[in-house]
């Protein structure tokens, strides 16, 4: 308990520090980006430094049997795709924003009127969403999200919505199938157990968390498909 209460005290501060530094960035979407990498890396070397949590990413292989694999009709020419996580943690927010790049996430539009970090999100190129609004707002949502896609962002989307105890796999929502077969994006399914590490209540407990990226998955997948891939290495 007492390191988590260290923690908590010493990442209150850090983020107060970063403040002045993200508004100086806003002059610029790539100084903006380049800020809040070096924000979340900051963050996980405290997490590691303080509460000895580290994390380890998994990749799908590349080759079978010594063979590579081959193009499918599941990958794009352009390499372009969405990534699906589980979201347990602030921690797989931190992993995936310092090790994918340009990315971008969906996110309630609210977060956006945090000030200084919701602007610096603004300014990175989150895509906010007014959950309220329905079947109109996907129509734009998924203008928006094309268009940033277009321009060399990926896509990370949490599509469960909100963050999961360990355990306690929850439906998936149906806006991650209508972005894949509308923009005709293939998805790759993300699992973690950074849940068991950093809880969204509770203590941090050092250990090794794992991000695990799956095998990419057609467009065309059942929400059925794709919360197994997900839910396949996660806590």
């Amino acid at each position: 308990m007492l390191r988590t209460i260290v923690f908590k005290i010493i990442l209150g501060i850090y983020f107060v520090a970063w403040s002045p530094i993200l508004l100086v960035g806003l002059v610029s979407k790539k100084l903006t980006s380049r800020f809040i990498i070096a924000d979340a890396r900051g963050v996980l070397f405290l997490l590691r430094l303080v509460c000895g949590v580290r994390y380890k990413i998994f990749y799908p292989p590349t080759e079978e049997n010594g063979i590579p694999a081959t193009p499918n009709d599941n990958v794009r020419f352009d390499g372009k795709a969405i990534i699906a996580s589980k979201h347990m943690s602030t921690m797989e927010v931190a992993i995936l924003v310092t090790n994918i790049q340009n990315p971008f996430f969906i996110l309630k539009r609210e977060l956006l009127w945090i000030p200084v970090y919701g602007w610096a999100f603004w300014r990175m190129g989150m895509q906010p969403v007014n959950r309220a609004k329905g079947a109109t707002n996907m129509k734009k949502l998924t203008n928006a999200v094309a268009n940033k896609i277009m321009n060399g962002q990926t896509l990370i989307i949490f599509p469960e919505g909100i963050r999961v105890k360990p355990g306690n796999p929850i439906a998936l929502k149906r806006g991650l199938m209508f972005l894949a077969q509308t923009l005709k994006l293939p998805i790759i399914p993300v699992g973690t157990d950074t849940g068991l590490y950093w809880p969204k209540h509770g203590c941090i407990r050092p250990g090794i968390a794992t991000m695990h990226f799956e095998p990419v998955i057609a467009s065309t997948s059942s929400l059925e498909e794709i919360h197994e891939a997900i839910n396949r290495h996660s806590a």
